[in-house]
Protein backbone atom coordinates (compact mmCIF):
# COMPACT_ATOMS: atom_id res chain seq x y z
CA UNK A 1 0.00 0.00 0.00
CA UNK A 2 1.42 3.10 -0.65
CA UNK A 3 0.57 6.42 1.16
CA UNK A 4 0.65 9.88 -0.25
CA UNK A 5 2.95 12.14 1.13
CA UNK A 6 0.70 14.37 3.28
CA UNK A 7 -0.04 11.34 4.86
CA UNK A 8 2.68 9.72 6.03
CA UNK A 9 4.13 13.58 7.00
CA UNK A 10 1.01 13.61 9.06
CA UNK A 11 1.77 10.35 11.01
CA UNK A 12 5.09 10.97 11.17
CA UNK A 13 3.54 14.47 13.09
CA UNK A 14 1.57 12.33 15.31
CA UNK A 15 4.70 9.93 16.34
CA UNK A 16 6.92 12.79 17.02
CA UNK A 17 3.91 15.12 18.74
CA UNK A 18 3.11 11.90 21.02
CA UNK A 19 6.22 10.78 21.89
CA UNK A 20 6.52 14.35 24.10
CA UNK A 21 3.38 14.92 25.97
CA UNK A 22 2.86 17.91 27.20
CA UNK A 23 5.42 19.89 25.05
CA UNK A 24 5.24 21.26 21.60
CA UNK A 25 6.81 21.22 18.47
CA UNK A 26 7.48 23.53 16.09
CA UNK A 27 6.59 23.04 12.02
CA UNK A 28 10.09 23.97 11.05
CA UNK A 29 11.58 21.15 13.84
CA UNK A 30 9.54 18.55 12.57
CA UNK A 31 10.41 19.38 8.88
CA UNK A 32 13.31 19.43 9.25
CA UNK A 33 13.86 15.67 10.48
CA UNK A 34 11.78 14.52 7.30
CA UNK A 35 13.55 16.66 5.58
CA UNK A 36 10.77 18.29 4.15
CA UNK A 37 9.25 21.96 3.52
CA UNK A 38 7.48 23.69 6.76
CA UNK A 39 4.89 24.86 4.30
CA UNK A 40 3.77 21.61 3.10
CA UNK A 41 3.71 20.01 6.52
CA UNK A 42 1.45 23.19 8.06
CA UNK A 43 -1.05 22.78 5.35
CA UNK A 44 -0.65 18.80 6.84
CA UNK A 45 -1.06 20.46 10.77
CA UNK A 46 -3.74 22.23 9.92
CA UNK A 47 -6.14 19.67 8.76
CA UNK A 48 -4.78 17.56 12.01
CA UNK A 49 -5.78 20.20 13.87
CA UNK A 50 -9.12 20.73 12.55
CA UNK A 51 -9.78 17.00 13.06
CA UNK A 52 -8.73 17.56 16.48
CA UNK A 53 -5.45 15.38 16.62
CA UNK A 54 -2.75 18.01 17.22
CA UNK A 55 -3.59 21.72 19.01
CA UNK A 56 -1.54 24.68 17.96
CA UNK A 57 0.54 26.78 20.63
CA UNK A 58 0.70 30.18 20.30
CA UNK A 59 3.53 33.14 21.17
CA UNK A 60 7.38 32.23 21.95
CA UNK A 61 8.10 28.83 21.95
CA UNK A 62 5.12 27.92 20.39
CA UNK A 63 4.48 24.85 18.13
CA UNK A 64 2.29 21.87 17.94
CA UNK A 65 0.98 19.45 20.46
CA UNK A 66 -0.37 16.14 20.09
CA UNK A 67 -4.37 16.67 21.01
CA UNK A 68 -5.55 12.72 20.65
CA UNK A 69 -4.96 9.96 23.03
CA UNK A 70 -2.43 7.92 21.39
CA UNK A 71 -3.68 4.75 22.94
CA UNK A 72 -6.98 5.28 21.07
CA UNK A 73 -5.75 6.64 17.93
CA UNK A 74 -5.37 4.47 15.04
CA UNK A 75 -3.31 5.16 11.84
CA UNK A 76 -6.57 4.78 10.06
CA UNK A 77 -7.68 7.82 11.77
CA UNK A 78 -4.91 9.48 10.65
CA UNK A 79 -5.04 7.87 7.02
CA UNK A 80 -8.39 8.61 6.68
CA UNK A 81 -7.72 12.43 6.85
CA UNK A 82 -5.50 12.55 3.12
CA UNK A 83 -6.43 9.20 1.63
CA UNK A 84 -9.36 8.36 -0.31
CA UNK A 85 -10.79 5.52 1.52
CA UNK A 86 -13.22 3.99 -1.11
CA UNK A 87 -10.56 3.56 -3.20
CA UNK A 88 -11.35 0.13 -5.14
CA UNK A 89 -15.04 1.64 -5.37
CA UNK A 90 -14.23 4.00 -8.25
CA UNK A 91 -15.47 3.81 -11.62
CA UNK A 92 -13.26 1.79 -13.70
CA UNK A 93 -14.98 2.38 -16.78
CA UNK A 94 -16.09 -0.73 -19.49
CA UNK A 95 -13.94 -3.22 -18.32
CA UNK A 96 -15.67 -3.04 -14.63
CA UNK A 97 -18.82 -4.77 -16.65
CA UNK A 98 -16.79 -7.91 -17.40
CA UNK A 99 -16.61 -10.93 -15.39
CA UNK A 100 -13.34 -10.19 -15.35
CA UNK A 101 -13.35 -6.53 -14.56
CA UNK A 102 -15.99 -7.27 -11.44
CA UNK A 103 -13.96 -10.11 -10.44
CA UNK A 104 -10.84 -8.04 -10.23
CA UNK A 105 -12.69 -4.80 -8.57
CA UNK A 106 -14.10 -8.20 -5.69
CA UNK A 107 -10.13 -8.55 -4.88
CA UNK A 108 -9.46 -4.87 -4.63
CA UNK A 109 -12.45 -4.40 -2.28
CA UNK A 110 -11.20 -7.05 -0.38
CA UNK A 111 -7.52 -5.94 -0.12
CA UNK A 112 -8.98 -2.70 0.56
CA UNK A 113 -10.81 -3.86 3.29
CA UNK A 114 -7.56 -6.12 5.23
CA UNK A 115 -5.57 -2.57 4.97
CA UNK A 116 -8.33 -0.39 6.85
CA UNK A 117 -8.74 -3.14 9.39
CA UNK A 118 -5.22 -3.47 9.76
CA UNK A 119 -4.46 0.31 10.18
CA UNK A 120 -7.26 0.49 12.04
CA UNK A 121 -5.78 -1.52 14.88
CA UNK A 122 -2.60 -0.15 15.53
CA UNK A 123 -2.66 2.93 17.77
CA UNK A 124 0.13 5.63 17.36
CA UNK A 125 1.08 4.24 21.04
CA UNK A 126 1.71 0.78 19.62
CA UNK A 127 4.15 2.71 16.46
CA UNK A 128 5.45 4.51 19.31
CA UNK A 129 6.99 1.26 20.71
CA UNK A 130 7.73 -0.43 17.56
CA UNK A 131 9.61 3.21 16.51
CA UNK A 132 11.54 2.80 20.53
CA UNK A 133 12.29 -0.69 19.30
CA UNK A 134 13.46 0.39 15.64
CA UNK A 135 15.70 2.75 17.26
CA UNK A 136 17.33 0.65 19.34
CA UNK A 137 18.22 -1.59 17.21
CA UNK A 138 15.78 -4.52 18.65
CA UNK A 139 13.20 -4.27 15.44
CA UNK A 140 13.34 -7.18 14.00
CA UNK A 141 12.89 -7.58 10.19
CA UNK A 142 11.40 -11.13 8.96
CA UNK A 143 13.96 -12.53 6.46
CA UNK A 144 13.71 -12.63 2.91
CA UNK A 145 10.56 -14.71 1.64
CA UNK A 146 9.09 -15.14 5.22
CA UNK A 147 5.86 -13.56 6.22
CA UNK A 148 5.47 -12.10 10.12
CA UNK A 149 1.66 -13.23 10.90
CA UNK A 150 -0.87 -11.16 10.20
CA UNK A 151 -1.21 -8.23 12.78
CA UNK A 152 2.00 -9.20 14.15
CA UNK A 153 4.58 -6.31 14.62
CA UNK A 154 8.27 -6.99 15.44
CA UNK A 155 8.62 -8.37 18.68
Amino acid sequence: MRLQISTQLAIFAALELAAREGQQLSVADIGEKYGVSSHHLAKVMHVMGRAGLVRSVRGAGGGYQFAGNARRTTLLDVVQLFEDANSAEREGGAADATPEGQALRQVLSEIDDIARATLGSITIATMRKLVERNASGNGRQPKTGQQRPRGELAS
